[in-house]
């Protein structure tokens, strides 16, 4: 049996050593450890803290209790800290069945394998070799908070997607938008799947539900989220189509009650 090949680490990692924080001068399993810590409702606003990964200049072995510099091996008891070992982001796992991989433009490690992926220089960060030709790019795309979570998402450890319009969510929360009716982008408001089924419901819906006499003239302006396209429309209850690309993903910005089709596709998808 490989020495300390027993259960060590955390929720976060599998690892045999702990760090201590640059910052606080405390000991934690991990960054994301001592992030969740710092960051808790019980800390006081002014204290608040991410620990500035970088700086970390001292680990503890978890089976000899031997504090020393970073390094793969402790050099007390020999034990192998972490079968992936990265002396520039001072980062331990033994789980190497992700793949970690050092990024150089990211300034941090990922998971996945670096083959797979490539770095977008004007996005800032990696993407999947699948979206090299085909990705929309959006500066530093991945340099802010989730919209709906709001947690930083360039070194998030959740699963990532990139919407059509080119801005990045946590998958787990697209999915929970989606249960909720929600099939914009959050940042743009753009359509963020293949709508053009539910366009078409929305077409049968309207004509079958004509507006009264007093409303046959009326006309309203919108504009298109999916396409940025302005247009004099005939007013309806329902929703307002878009004369250039035909999608429903609109807002009324002139001439009477202000409508959009996010309602109305959720009372539709129920």
């Amino acid at each position: 049996m490989e020495l300390g090949s027993g259960k060590y680490g955390c929720t976060h990692y599998r690892r045999k050593c702990k760090i201590r924080a640059p910052c606080c001068d405390e000991i934690f399993d991990c960054r994301h450890c001592h992030n969740e810590a710092k960051n808790s409702l019980e800390i006081d606003p002014h204290d608040r803290h991410d620990i500035p990964r970088h700086e970390v200049k001292k680990v503890i072995c978890s089976l000899c209790g031997t504090e020393q510099d970073v390094q793969q091996n402790c050099i007390a008891c020999g034990v192998c800290m972490g079968e992936y070992f990265c002396e520039k982001c001072k980062f331990f796992d033994d789980d190497v069945s992700k793949i970690q991989y050092h990024c150089e433009e990211c300034g941090i490690c990922r998971t996945g394998g670096k083959e797979n992926f490539f770095h977008c220089n004007k996005c800032g960060c990696c993407y999947s070799n699948m979206m090299k030709d085909t990705h929309r790019c959006v500066e530093r795309a991945m340099h802010h908070n989730c919209p709906v979570c709001f947690e930083f998402l360039f070194d998030t450890t959740k699963d990532i997607t990139v919407l059509q319009c080119g801005h990045t969510i946590h998958w787990e929360c697209v999915k929970e938008m989606q249960q909720h009716y929600c099939y914009s982008c959050p940042v743009c408001s753009k359509s963020i799947c293949d709508m053009s089924s539910m366009w078409e419901n929305f077409d049968r819906e309207v004509a079958s539900s004509p507006m009264p006499e007093m409303y046959g003239k009326k006309m309203v302006w919108i504009l298109c989220n999916d396409c940025g396209t302005q247009s004099e429309v005939q007013y309806h209850i329902i929703a307002h189509k878009c004369l250039s690309c035909k999608s429903y993903n609109t807002r009324q910005i002139r001439g009477g009650p202000a409508s959009s089709c996010s309602s109305t596709i959720a009372g539709m998808v129920r």
